[in-house]
Parts: structure tokens; sequence; C-alpha cells
């Protein structure tokens, strides 16, 4: 009789049945993995340990990135979901778990047994506060004896975290935690992209830019039980984080940098022009005086790389938009950019024809090499400057088209 009867359930019923199953999960628990069948069961024991005590409505996934030991087999008997994700990396591997999860939140968490699954309700209740991101800090949990090795407590993270707080303001202590909660579509709004291990700095970084609400609690980390080495590679993933944070800042990358060049080369350029500098015993000449306008042209080179950067990272949704740069922009237009450049370049031309005309009035002949560079480089210098504002006019303007 009860079969009868759920044969003859209409096809909407057994879809709104799905659909209400699926609502009903409140935490998905992500782990990424790639062979680690010595501490999957183990991991997965203890995060269902924690559901069970809370009562929570919740479901364990492991994104598996091409396990060869049989962690696949362990995650199932285990009773957790497996995704198998074939492009290698671990933030492949998050971004496939995260995309299957169910649930309105999810928690992420290393598959090695370092990290203590047993707080996920400790997220959870963050989460239920109205946070959109909730890190783990591991400086103000309990670090065991060797589970952090010395150059990652006491220089790479400490570094990055730094970093991360003078170039975007992020509030938490620890930007490396691979532990830690989030609101699915928070996060999945951000459209993360990378696929290594500066998936977690992209999560916090763009977290903090586009305005998320961010927490932070003490989580403890223990030695990973793992009989393999480690996934992490100290110096190629550390640099792949700072690599992430610069390309996320034009204005610590090329803005501060641009304008602290250019504008050492100009006072530089200023104090050789009447003449030969010394500082001691040491002689200051023309071949400095080259230097110095190298130093404004690759510095003003760079402001204008921060400002395209800026552009574009906006244009394509990288960035969120800014009302002081589109102010900015709304006075400063491709017709401001011209009269500007054409304005250097008169004065450049300018100072080159009193150049050539004194060359003249010597009858075209040998010149003093310092006193003829001394009356060229100003010429020069804004010439080259107003070449380059024109032409950077022109590319800012095409890069404003999308964004228009």
């Amino acid at each position: 009789m009860s079969i009868e009867t759920e044969k003859e359930l209409p096809i909407e019923d057994t879809a709104r049945g799905a659909a209400n199953s699926a609502a009903a999960i409140e935490l998905s628990v992500v782990m990424p993995c790639l062979n680690e069948a010595t501490t999957l069961g183990v991991c997965i024991k203890k995060a269902r340990a924690a559901i069970e005590r809370e009562g929570l409505s919740a479901e364990i996934l492991v994104a598996d990135n091409g396990s060869t030991d049989g962690s696949q087999e362990i995650a199932r008997r285990a009773g957790a979901t497996v995704v198998e994700v074939a492009a290698r990396g671990y933030g492949s591997a998050l971004l496939a778990g995260i995309a299957a999860a169910r649930g309105q939140y999810v928690i992420m968490a290393d598959a090695d047994d370092s990290y203590d699954l047993s707080q996920v309700s400790s997220f959870l209740h963050k989460l239920r506060e109205g946070y959109d991101l909730v890190m783990g800090n591991r400086f103000k949990g309990n670090i065991a004896a060797g589970a952090m090795p010395f150059l990652h407590r006491y220089l790479g993270t400490p570094v990055l975290t730094l970093l991360a707080r003078i170039f975007f303001r992020t509030p938490c202590g620890d930007v490396n935690c691979g532990m830690r909660g989030f609101r699915k579509e928070a996060i999945e709004g951000l459209g993360l992209r990378s696929l290594g291990m500066e998936f977690a700095s992209e999560m916090l970084v763009k977290s903090s830019i586009f305005g998320l609400r961010i927490a932070e609690i003490p989580t403890d980390l223990s030695l990973d039980g793992r009989s393999t080495p480690p996934h992490l590679r100290t110096w190629r993933d550390g640099w792949r984080h700072l690599r992430f944070m610069l390309l996320y800042s034009p204005r610590w990358l090329f803005l501060y940098p641009g304008g602290l060049l250019m504008l050492m080369g100009s006072l530089l350029a200023l104090w050789l022009l009447p003449g030969m500098r010394h500082v001691g015993h040491v002689g200051f000449d023309v071949s400095t005086l080259v230097y110095s306008a190298t130093m404004i042209f690759v510095g003003y080179q760079a402001v204008n790389f921060a400002v395209f950067t800026k552009v574009f990272a906006i244009t394509a949704g990288y960035l969120p938009r800014d009302e002081k740069f589109n102010r900015l922009f709304s006075v400063i237009t491709l017709e401001t950019g011209l009269v500007i450049g054409a304005v250097l370049f008169l004065v450049g031309l300018g100072i080159s024809i009193f150049a050539v005309d004194f060359w003249r009035a010597t009858g075209f002949g040998p010149l003093n090499p310092g006193r003829a560079l001394r009356m060229v480089m100003p010429g020069v210098i804004f010439l080259t400057l107003g070449c380059q504002t024109i032409f950077s006019s022109f590319f800012l303007s095409v890069l404003g088209m999308g964004k228009r």
C-alpha cells in the first residue's frame, strides 16, 4: 500500500520535498583532500561528533583533488559526500566543494587533523550573529609544539597579516588560518578565482574590500597526523600570497613607490641643475642628473600603471566602485589629459629650441658636456612627460569605455 502511494506521488511534490530537504541544511563542512587517508577519517568523525552534539542540520563534504591512496572510499564509509575535483590546487578543491555545498553556512578546514573540528559550533554561532566571514586565529589559540614551522610562525604569517592590515584594513590577526566559516551566498558573490594556496588570501582580501562583516575566534592548531610531507611549500606559496596582495593593491604596488620615485628624482634634478654638487669628498654631476631624470620617468609610469590597474579592476569587477575615484575622473577627462600633456610637451619643446639656439650661437660646434646636458635635460624631461601623458590619456579612455 505504501509503495503504491509513493509511486502515485506527483513529480512536483517529489521535487518540492527534495528542495525542502536541501533548504533544511544549515551548515556544510568542507574539507579539501589530496591523499589524506591517514587523517581523513578522524577529521570526519570529529566534525560529525560536533554536529550531533549540537543537533545541527549539516552535511560533510570532502573535495577530493585526485587522491590515489583511497581517501575517497574512506570519506564515503565515514558518511561524507565526496566531490571529485579534476583541476589540481587548494583553491580548485575548495571552489568545487563550496559550489556543491547545500548549507547556508560553510566551514572549511584541512583534512590533516591539525585543526580542531570540534570548534564547528563556535564558528557557526558567530555566523548566526550576522557575520559574513569568521576567521580562525591560531595565535590567539593554542599552537602545539612543532605544529607551525618557525618561518611560518615568526616571519611569513605575521608579515602577510601586517601587509593585509596596511593594504586592505583587514581586522584579522592570522590571514593564513585554514579553518574559517562563512555565509555561502556572501563568499560566492565575491567571484573568487585563485586556484592555489593564495585562495585563502583572496577570500579575506576581497571580503575586506567589498565590506563584508568579518570576525575572528581563537583556534587551536595541532601537529598534523599525516605520514606524507605537507602540501604547503614555504617560499613558493608565501610568494603567491604576497603577489596576490600586491596585485590587489595598486596604491602600494605602483602609486606610492612611483610617487616617491618621482619626488626623489625631481628634488635631485633641481639640486643638480645649477652645477656640480659635493657631499663630503663625493662629487655629483651630470651623470647623476641623467639618473634623476630616469627616476622621474619610471616613477611617472608607475603612477600611470596605478591608475590603469584601478580602472581595469573596477571595470572587470575585481574591485568595488570607488566614489572618490569617480569624482576625480569626472574632472580629469580625456580632454583634460590631452591639454596637460600638450602643455608639458610645449614647455619641453620651448626649452629644446632654446638649447638648439644656444648651440647655433656657437656655430654648431662642440659644447661643454656639463653645460649642454643641464640645458637639454629639462627639455627632455618635459617632452617625455608630455608624450606619456597624451598616450596615457588615450589608453585610460579606452579602459574606461566598459565602465561608462
